[in-house]
């Protein structure tokens, strides 16, 4: 398994947790982060969408589909800049950055994971010649 799909498959398992949990039980991740309480069934549909990113993760890793772990970089780093926006501009709580940071932080490992990836093949390919 390459670097980055292992970099995948970490997110993958962080929104398979956090999916879940905002599907079922949202209130209690909300506490956690000092978010007001919500009866709302807006969050548990976002729990749905996690968790279905969580699968589009883990089978891209599966399948090693780097243009999906390349997308992922890209994706990942808008969350964390437009999670930062929602609570400097007072449309979220200030918490929310914190997994707008999650985000951020995969997205750079998975960067980087991608780099050494390519350095790895660009290696065993100057062995063959």
């Amino acid at each position: 398994m390459s670097k980055s799909a292992y970099s995948a498959k970490v997110f993958a398992i962080y929104l398979f947790v956090v999916g879940p949990v905002l599907v079922v039980a949202p209130n209690f991740l909300l506490s956690i982060l000092q978010i007001p309480p919500t009866s709302e069934v807006w969050i548990h549909l976002l729990g749905v969408v996690v968790s279905m990113i969580g699968v589009y993760a883990w089978v891209a890793a599966k399948h090693e589909n780097k243009p999906f772990l390349v997308a992922s970089v890209y994706t990942r780093l808008f969350v964390f800049a437009a999670f930062t926006t929602f609570a400097a501009i007072g449309l979220a709580s200030p918490m929310i950055v914190f997994f707008g940071v999650a985000d951020l932080l995969g997205g750079m490992w998975t960067y980087f994971a991608l780099k050494a990836d390519a350095q790895s093949a660009r290696t065993v390919l100057a062995g063959q010649h």
